[in-house]
């Protein structure tokens, strides 16, 4: 696993009640915040690690520039070191900049449904916790349209329950400079040749026709 810092039973313990706050509605109560432009849009998404994720949607036609960093808590400023105590409420999330007259919003939702396991809670294959659960950020009520369709198509083709959460878009925190292109500088890294390099086929073989040449 990737873990590079100890998580104490009462950090967990007092993030499994706020969790449990936060979904009880107070999230969804906040209005979303729009940063997308007339002719590049953003977009933002949780899926375990993000070593993982930014590799998946920097290969993706359309897609210009993707950054690793933290979203969905309350912590301002949050480091790696403090996401992973499971204090913050945030998870590993990806900044996605994209060209909407090449990919849109909805093809960038199937790759993420795409490219993990749909129903796993609080964690994508080996890394596990609130810190690597799956979110679903939206700037306004038509994505939040669009992903709600997806989820109940999901869940009623495949009799499943999808783990996604869906939140509001409000602030995105930009991660440490070495967590940027981690896969790409670093090929070598076990964690890479392990997860992120069996995860990037899986998903390169369903999305063929959406990968840059």
């Amino acid at each position: 696993m990737k873990k590079l810092f100890v998580s104490f039973l009462l950090a967990g313990l007092f993030y499994n009640s706020c969790a449990q706050e936060k979904s009880s509605g107070t999230q969804q109560d906040l209005q979303p915040i729009s940063v997308n432009e007339k002719n590049v849009h953003k977009a933002y998404f949780a899926s375990g690690c993000f070593w993982c994720v930014e590799a998946i949607y920097e290969s993706l036609i359309g897609v210009i520039e993707v950054t690793s960093g933290y979203s969905g808590g309350d912590t301002n400023n949050p480091t790696y070191g403090l996401v992973n105590t499971k204090l913050t409420g945030h998870a590993e999330t990806i900044e996605v900049v994209y060209n909407p007259s090449e990919i849109s919003f909805s093809n960038l939702l199937d790759v993420y449904f795409g490219s993990q396991n749909i129903d796993q809670i609080n964690g994508q294959g080996p890394d596990r916790g609130p810190q690597y659960r799956s979110i679903i950020f939206y700037q306004n009520n038509k994505q939040k349209t669009i992903i709600e369709s997806k989820i109940n198509e999901i869940e009623s083709e495949n009799n499943l329950k999808v783990a996604a959460e869906v939140y509001p878009f409000i602030k995105f925190w930009v991660a440490e400079n070495y967590h940027q292109n981690f896969k790409k500088n670093n090929p070598n890294h076990p964690y890479i040749k392990n997860v992120s390099n069996p995860r990037f086929e899986n998903f390169k073989f369903k999305f063929e026709d959406l990968i840059k040449d």
